[in-house]
Parts: C-alpha cells; sequence; structure tokens
C-alpha cells in the first residue's frame, strides 16, 4: 500500500512542478538538433530525486554517504537546467559525487587503482546517460529494464535494499506518463540523466562488489555500445566530441529514417532486456566462459550498431552532421560558391545549381578568394 501511495505523491509532486516550470519558464526550445518541434517543459526529472528523498526518510537513513553525493549531483544539474554551469565546476561536482559514493562502498579500502576506475567508469557513465536521453520515452524505459534487472537479480543475492530499487522504479513511472508519447509533456532535463545513472551505477556497483563478476556491466551494454562507437566516430573525423549532436544511431532512426521514436526507445529497452536476461544466465558459469560471452556479444551487437548506422549515413542526409567537423575532408565538405560567396557545405546537400570550385595549392587559396572567385 506504501508504494500506491508514493505513486500519487509523486504523481502530484510531477503536476505541480510542471505548472512551476512553466511559470518560470524552464522549457526546452528545439534547434537544429532537436528531435521535437515545439517549445516543452525541461528539468522534470528532478521526480528522481524526490523519490530518493522518500526512501532515504523512510529507510532511516540509509546511505548517507550516497545521498549527499546524490543531492551535489542534483543540485548542480538541476541548476544547469534553469541557468546553465561552467563544464569544469559541474566536473568537478560529479567527481565529488562519485567519491562520496566510493567512501559508501568503501572503496578506498581496496587497491589505489579500482578508485581511479570508478571515477573514471562513473563520469563517463553519467554523461553518456545524459547523451541518450535524446527522444521520448528513451531514458524512461531503459531505465525501468536496468532497474528491473537489478530488482530480479536483488531477490537472489540481496546485495541492496529492494525498496531503493522499487522507489526508483516508482519515479520513473510517473516521469514516464508524461514522457512517453509521441508528443511528450515534458523532458528530465540534465537533472534527470543525472540522478538516474548514479542511482543504477550504485546499484551496479554493489551487486559487483558483493558478487566479484564484472559481468554485470553488461546491463548497460546498449548504452555503452551507441556511446563508444559514436565517441569514436566523431574523434576520427574530427568533432568537438562534447558539442550537441544529433548523429547517435538512435537520433537517426527517428529523425532521418522516420521510425517513431517510442518504438525506437522500445527496440532499445527490449535488445536491453534480453542482453540483461543473458547476462544473468551467465553469470553461473566460470570466468572465462563469462569473458567470451561478453567479447561474443559486444561483437555482434557491434557489427549490427555499424552496419545499420553506415546504412544510414550513405542513403540519407544528416540534419546538423558536418557543423562542428575540425577536418572537413573527412565530413564529405565542398567548396561552392553562393551568392557571390564562397563557403564550405555537405556534398550531400549540394544541388545542381550550385557551382563546385577545384581549390589549387593551399599556397594559392588566400589570394584566390579575395579576389572574389
Amino acid at each position: 500500500m506504501i508504494y500506491i501511495f508514493t505513486l500519487i505523491f509523486l504523481f502530484v509532486i510531477e503536476v505541480f512542478y510542471l505548472k512551476i516550470a512553466n511559470r518560470f519558464n524552464i522549457i526546452d526550445k528545439p534547434n537544429e538538433r532537436s528531435s521535437h518541434t515545439k517549445i516543452t517543459i525541461r528539468g522534470a526529472g528532478i521526480i528522481f530525486y524526490i523519490a530518493a528523498i522518500i526512501y532515504f526518510v523512510y529507510s532511516g537513513f540509509e546511505y548517507p554517504w550516497f545521498f549527499f553525493g546524490l543531492s551535489l549531483l542534483t543540485c548542480v544539474s538541476f541548476l544547469d537546467d534553469i541557468r546553465g554551469v561552467n563544464p569544469s565546476a559541474r566536473l568537478i561536482i560529479h567527481l565529488m559525487a562519485v567519491l562520496l559514493m566510493g567512501y559508501e562502498f568503501g572503496i578506498f579500502n581496496f587497491p589505489w587503482y579500482y578508485l581511479a576506475l570508478t571515477l573514471v567508469f562513473s563520469v563517463g557513465v553519467i554523461n553518456a546517460y545524459n547523451f541518450m536521453d535524446g527522444i521520448n520515452g528513451m531514458t524512461a524505459f531503459c531505465t525501468l529494464v536496468m532497474a528491473g534487472l537489478l530488482a530480479y537479480v536483488n531477490t537472489k543475492i540481496n546485495y541492496i535494499e529492494q525498496d531503493f530499487l522499487i522507489y526508483t522504479m516508482l519515479g520513473v513511472l510517473v516521469f514516464g506518463f508524461f514522457n512517453f508519447r509521441k508528443k511528450a509533456a515534458c523532458f528530465a532535463g540534465d537533472v534527470g540523466p543525472a540522478v538516474l545513472s548514479f542511482m543504477l551505477l550504485f546499484a551496479l556497483g554493489k551487486l559487483i562488489l558483493k558478487t566479484g563478476d564484472f559481468t554485470y556491466i553488461l546491463f548497460l551494454g546498449v548504452y555503452g555500445i551507441e556511446i563508444g562507437w559514436s565517441v569514436m566516430r566523431r574523434i576520427y573525423q574530427g568533432y568537438h566530441i562534447f558539442e550537441p549532436h544529433r548523429t547517435f544511431l538512435l537520433h537517426m532512426l527517428s529523425n532521418e529514417v522516420g521510425y517513431s521514436s517510442l518504438f525506437v526507445s522500445t527496440v532499445y529497452g527490449l535488445i536491453q532486456l534480453v542482453l540483461g536476461a543473458s547476462v544473468i544466465y551467465i553469470v553461473q558459469f566460470d570466468a572465462s566462459v563469462q569473458w567470451w560471452f561478453a567479447i561474443a556479444t559486444l561483437s555482434v551487437l557491434s557489427g549490427f550498431y555499424l552496419i545499420i548506422k553506415q546504412h544510414i549515413f550513405h542513403n540519407y542526409d544528416i540534419k546538423g552532421a558536418e557543423k562542428y567537423a575540425i577536418h572537413r575532408e573527412l565530413a564529405q565538405m565542398s567548396m561552392v560558391e553562393l551568392d557571390g560567396k564562397v563557403e564550405f557545405i555537405s556534398e550531400t546537400n549540394l544541388v545542381p545549381e550550385v557551382k563546385i570550385i577545384h581549390m589549387p595549392k593551399k599556397e594559392k587559396r588566400e589570394d584566390l578568394l579575395h579576389t572574389g572567385v
């Protein structure tokens, strides 16, 4: 019964937040990278932190150092939604939050490289979770899948208080009611993915420390493949990797190919569900079997991912794909003359009326441009 009351309370709080956010103009305006076309309220992911507070009080203030770190992370992320935060300051808060979580783990009793790996991996996942929050329903559905997998394992191993995961899922259900729609009523903002990723990392970390099985990291496998390959591609092609963009496969499937964002989110979630269920089965075998399973699974999923993404790049015009290029030759840019001005334009956007100029050697380019050619 307490869960039903909590669900209703969270629903009321979310409705109240939407009214407050609308009053104070906490909104997300669509731009060239956006998947949405209308102004939408952002920051609604604060409901996840409210759910965490309810658990923290109800549990008798369990996991205090973790909750302190979560509070710091929530404050800086919500402030980022409202007015923006300096990236360096945000990174410092992220590191402090992860250190507090590590202290809750007792990780300072392990060799130093455990702490280093925890810092790098956790900060990476927090930012990756934010990157993946790009289309309606993605955060809500995938989080429900991952939290559900962790909750199921907890019934067998008991590595964390089950209510920790249940209250997390209650917050996600409430948010999903407003976001898992063709036209979302709100977005999670930066605060939503930050809070959820931190809570899932805490549960996942406790599971790995309890069992010693790092294979459970594959509960984040779908996100890992998307982020990993996208970042590597942008590094190779000379893009600024921290600039916002919409060249993740999930964006292209929804924006360029034309699949419903809810369909794409559901497919991603179901793939993660199958992968997670496979992990739960495979951890009963020895370490060598687990390693071969991880290598084979990631290789197959990566192969499918790269084939699909390459097909889309070759057959669709990706909006904004070249804007942040540094190595323009890798981004397939051509020098063209438009209205008397020479500009770089994607070759995929050229029309017959555009005159392509084959530029001479580097030492003559500046003189040629000054002549007005």
